[in-house]
């Protein structure tokens, strides 16, 4: 799955969320408003945990492909 995928999934399940939790919120607007705000906040926090996993794989892609690439003009010029 693409990470813009996964991205644009986190969002609209974000998006979806808020608009249920406002509609059928029974608390005052204060209370819905620091709920909203705090479920924001921990969506937010997995989606950065979730973007820093898949840099990490980038990464680690990156410099695999790098050393094999290195490994193969080391035998080349031997």
């Amino acid at each position: 799955m693409s990470s813009g995928k996964i991205l644009l999934g986190v969002l609209a399940g974000f998006a979806a969320g808020v608009a249920v939790g406002i509609l059928f919120a029974p608390d005052k607007g204060t209370e819905t408003r620091r709920k909203v705000i705090q479920k924001g906040d921990e969506y937010l926090e997995d989606l950065k945990k979730k973007f820093d996993e898949i840099l990490n794989d980038v990464s680690q892609k990156f410099e695999s492909d790098q050393a094999a690439k290195e490994e193969v003009v080391n035998e080349a010029a031997e």
